[in-house]
């Protein structure tokens, strides 16, 4: 994350001696990005993090991946998904991959366990209800509407709170996700042209110091699944500092960009990640030229595959194709796509538009998995050639 924070007891100088009442040293550690060249934070445990005492092969939930043969658009609903008495990390039904991300959705009501992804970046988008998300770091909390960014190889629990279960869509990246590196100055502050800045972003703020031994915690890596006992806890840190936390920002928080002619979506823009891009469509003012058409032009993305996951409102593009909340589709490079039939006339004179929804725009094209057959409107391809 692009700013400096301090939670809990850290010593003045980094690496010296800090000592707990007992006399006993901290146990300092280190969590950084790219080696040693990036950003990175100090964790200080009252136990050492590397004590583990056993380590075994695990089988996490499997899923398969097909091309998008025949090439055609797709929309899914993914409220049809649903069932209960599922945890919010091997609850996940993997809908859209690539090699550089896995989407994937959830209805959970459950706790995870202690999860550790080495591969890369997690983005969770609260679609509905309230999580809690625990780590060394300490405890953020989210509710609908916010995105949690949770660093690679950030041990983390995913805790359902409230009295319904909650709806995720989940983002994993085999890399780092942040924002936009346009929006950002040569120290990491982000610009007077951003969308939306440090005030609008949480982080934990105090630590959560959990003294459990003999804990068990899953991890993904590079070759499989391992489920390892540590011999304490991984939340018994005492304080850290540093720019690499978990952090939330919602999408209410979005400051849209917007003009006299349609926008397009690199001003949507809100993450970026390894060959993709995060995007949030948000209630706003549209287009004010005196001849504008405020729906999107039809647009054939040459270099990239289009996600769009539907969390409110009205896309009024959509009108007429059977898209609902919770709704995701998939327009592909090599297939022309826009608004459906009589939605650009109908726009002509709108000066608002209500919707919110979550893009994903890949630069590889996305698999679909065992789950998006689950739940495809097999129609959906077929709309455009309809009156509405």
């Amino acid at each position: 994350m692009p700013y400096y924070r301090s939670v809990g007891e850290v010593p003045r100088k980094r690496h010296t001696q800090f000592r707990q009442p007992d006399g006993r040293l901290y146990a300092e550690e280190l969590m950084g990005q790219e080696g040693f060249s990036s950003d990175s934070s100090l964790l200080y445990h009252r136990h050492a993090p590397t004590a583990i005492l056993a380590a075994d092969e695990f089988t996490a939930p499997a899923f398969t991946r097909a091309p998008n043969l025949p090439l055609k658009p797709r929309h899914l609903r993914t409220h049809k998904l649903d069932t209960g008495g599922v945890d919010p990390i091997l609850g996940r039904q993997y809908l859209l991959a690539n090699d550089d991300v896995r989407i994937g959705y959830v209805l959970a009501d459950q706790p995870s366990p202690l999860f550790r992804d080495a591969t890369g970046d997690h983005c969770l988008y609260v679609e509905s209800g309230t999580l809690r998300v625990e780590s060394p770091f300490g405890v953020l909390d989210a509710v609908a509407g916010d995105y949690v960014i949770i660093p690679t190889s950030t041990i983390h629990r995913l805790v359902p709170t409230g009295d319904q279960p909650v709806r995720l869509l989940t983002v994993e990246a085999s890399g780092h996700i942040g924002p936009p590196k346009r929006y950002l100055s040569v120290r990491g502050q982000f610009l007077e042209h951003s969308p939306y800045c440090e005030r609008d972003v949480r982080g934990p703020d105090a630590p959560l110091l959990v003294d459990d031994e003999e804990v068990e915690v899953l991890v993904r890596h590079r070759r499989g699944w391992t489920r390892y006992v540590y011999a304490n806890h991984p939340f018994d840190v005492v304080g850290w500092d540093g720019h690499l936390y978990p952090w939330a920002f919602s999408i209410h928080d979005f400051e849209p960009i917007t003009g006299r002619i349609h926008q397009p979506p690199p001003v949507h823009q809100t993450f970026q990640g390894p060959n993709f891009v995060i995007c949030s469509f948000v209630p706003r003012k549209v287009d004010y030229h005196p001849q504008s058409i405020p729906v999107p032009y039809n647009h054939h993305n040459v270099d990239s595959d289009e996600m769009l996951f539907y969390t409110g409102g009205n896309y009024e593009a959509r009108r007429g194709s059977g898209i609902e909340q919770g709704s995701i589709s998939l327009h592909p490079s090599g297939f022309t796509h826009g608004p459906q039939p009589g939605a650009a006339e109908r726009s002509i004179g709108a000066d608002y538009f209500d919707e919110l929804a979550v893009m994903v725009d890949t630069f590889r094209p996305l698999d679909l998995c065992d789950a998006a057959s689950n739940c495809e409107d097999e129609g959906y391809a077929w709309t455009w050639a309809r009156s509405v």
